[in-house]
Order: structure tokens, then C-alpha cells, then sequence
């Protein structure tokens, strides 16, 4: 059924987990799973719950795997597993051990699987491997150093070591973006700093620029009462001008007139000299 609904890449690689006992149940009931599965970059949580006759699962991966995640499958697989020795006890009604319930772990996306395992499963040499690896890995957590290797630590036990080492590269991380960040805010404080420096410069220009503004405008004020005063003479010296062309006027006038006058002299006098010329002889 798991096989025929989900995805068939996702399937095989949840029964890949499956077979790599990468599953951890860590409580299981009729209605909901929780459980963790250790992925390909880490270790993710997942939760799968029956509500309302329908299968609901999440899982802390970001995979996009419909209707449910490798992590999801490979815990269906692995409660698959588990119930169905549960299921023949019943059915025979021999006494005996049941396994215990596995727990779910609740994740981002995907279905969980069980898993039997419990602590009464655990050796002594794997506790003491554990012991042995913790230590030296506490002294390194203390002193910021990577954590020693935990290759040789399997099933339970390297489920716990890879839990701490996750737990340690999230550490780092977030250290890592913490260092990051205020970085940058040293970074943007710096640019505001000279933001501010260019700004109280503008500021700083733009008051001379109004001070060379006010001296414009009063050197304006100024050039604008003497053109009033240069129109007004210009205007008085057209006055003038007309009267100095009324004046011309009459003075040519008066000066034909006295040209005819001046003729009539010499009329005058010719006739005069006309006269005392023939007096003498009569």
C-alpha cells in the first residue's frame, strides 16, 4: 500500500534507510508516530498521525516529495516492521516479550517510521564506546574544536553521537551567522557614519548657498532701483529731446524768415544806391 501511493524514487531510498537501520521510533501508538531518521545531511523529526481515517505525516526536511517524504516512508516501513510480530503474538496468544511502543519524533514534512529498539538493546561495550567518545568530545565542545570521529559507534549509540554532532554544526552555524551579522551591521554602521558626514557636508553647502542667495537677491534689489532710475531719465532726456527738436524747428523757421528779411535789405539797399547814384546828375 506505502509502495503503491508514494513517490517510487522516495520509496526506494526510505526503504534504502530502512535497510541502513537509519529509523528511530520514538513513540508509536494506534493514532501517531514519532519518530527520527538520520537523512543524507542530517538528522530530521517527523510526526504521523491518523485523523479522521486519513494519513497525515510532517517531517523537518524541505523535500518536496508528494504525498510524503523518504523520512515518512522509511518510518512506515519501519512501524510496518515493527507491529507485525505484535500482531502474530496476538493472533497465536503465546505469552512473551512485546516490543515496546516506538517513540515518534515529530518532523517538518514527511510520514514516521517505528523502530523496536530500546536501551535494554544497548551493550555495555557500545555504552562504554559511547563513554569513551563523549569525553574527548566534551573537551572539544569546551575549547570550540570538531568533535572526534563516531564512525565506530552504530546503531543507538551513533544515533546519539550524530545527534550531538548535529546539534554542534547548528551550534557553529549559527555562530558563523552571528559573526556574519554583526559584520555587517559594523559594516552599515560605518556607511551611515559617512552617510552622515556627506549629509552634514550638504548641509553645511547648502547654508552658504543660501547665504550667496540673500547677497544675489539684495545686489538684484539693487540693479532693479537703478534701472527704475536710468528709465526715468531716459525717459526726462526724450522730454528733451522732443523740445530740442520743437526748438530746431522754430529756429529754422525764424531763420527762413530772416533770410527773406536779410533779401529784402539788399533789395533795399540796391535800390538805394540806385537812387544816389542818379540824384547827382539831375
Amino acid at each position: 500500500m506505502i509502495q503503491g501511493v508514494a513517490d517510487r524514487n522516495a520509496f526506494h531510498l526510505g526503504n534504502q534507510y530502512l535497510s541502513e537501520n537509519r529509523v528511530r521510533i520514538v513513540e508509536a501508538d494506534e493514532a501517531q508516530i514519532v519518530s527520527a531518521v538520520i537523512g543524507n545531511s542530517g538528522l530530521y523529526e517527523q510526526t504521523i498521525r491518523l485523523k479522521d481515517g486519513h494519513l497525515v505525516s510532517k517531517c523537518s526536511c524541505s523535500l518536496p516529495e508528494e504525498p510524503m517524504c523518504r523520512h515518512c516512508i522509511a518510518v512506515l516501513l519501519e512501524y510496518h516492521r515493527w507491529v507485525q510480530p505484535r500482531a502474530n503474538a496476538k493472533r497465536t496468544k503465546q505469552p512473551g516479550p512485546v516490543p515496546s511502543a516506538p517513540a515518534a519524533v515529530s518532523d517538518g514534512n514527511g510520514a514516521g517510521t517505528s523502530h523496536a529498539a530500546s536501551i535494554n538493546d544497548l551493550k555495555l561495550s557500545e555504552v562504554t564506546a559511547f563513554i569513551e567518545w563523549l569525553q574527548p568530545a566534551m573537551k572539544a565542545l569546551e575549547r570550540g574544536q570538531s568533535l572526534p570521529d563516531s564512525a565506530r559507534l552504530t546503531g543507538e549509540i551513533g544515533l546519539w553521537a550524530q545527534t550531538i554532532k548535529n546539534l554542534d554544526e547548528r551550534r557553529r552555524e549559527s555562530e558563523e551567522i552571528q559573526l556574519t551579522l554583526e559584520a555587517e551591521q559594523r559594516d552599515r554602521e560605518a556607511y551611515v557614519g559617512r552617510l552622515t558626514q556627506q549629509l552634514q557636508a550638504s548641509m553645511a553647502e547648502v547654508k552658504a548657498t543660501q547665504v550667496t542667495l540673500q547677497q544675489l537677491q539684495q545686489e538684484l534689489a539693487v540693479y532693479k532701483d537703478m534701472f527704475v532710475k536710468v528709465t526715468e531719465i531716459a525717459s526726462e532726456v526724450g522730454g528733451y529731446d522732443s523740445q530740442i527738436k520743437s526748438i530746431a524747428g522754430e529756429l529754422l523757421s525764424k531763420g527762413s524768415q530772416l533770410e527773406k528779411l536779410s533779401n529784402s535789405f539788399r533789395e533795399v539797399a540796391t535800390a538805394l544806391k540806385t537812387i544816389s547814384k542818379s540824384g547827382p546828375s539831375q
